[in-house]
């Protein structure tokens, strides 16, 4: 036989499933001090700049 399942029950664990999702992708989004931050963005332009440093012909 096929298992019974409360379909309300069903959609509201879904949709905390979701929110507690959403939740930690805020918490790492604005979990971070200032310096943290501009660190980050520090370190992401380095490495941009440093792959592209390393480019043999630029393809524009």
């Amino acid at each position: 036989m096929a298992e019974i399942v409360n379909l309300r029950l069903a959609r509201k664990a879904k949709q905390r499933a979701e929110k507690e999702r959403q939740a930690e992708a805020n918490r790492a989004r604005h979990g971070l001090s200032r310096i943290e931050r501009k660190y980050r963005e520090q370190e992401a332009e380095r490495a941009k700049r440093e792959l592209d440093g390393k480019k043999l012909r630029d393809d524009d």
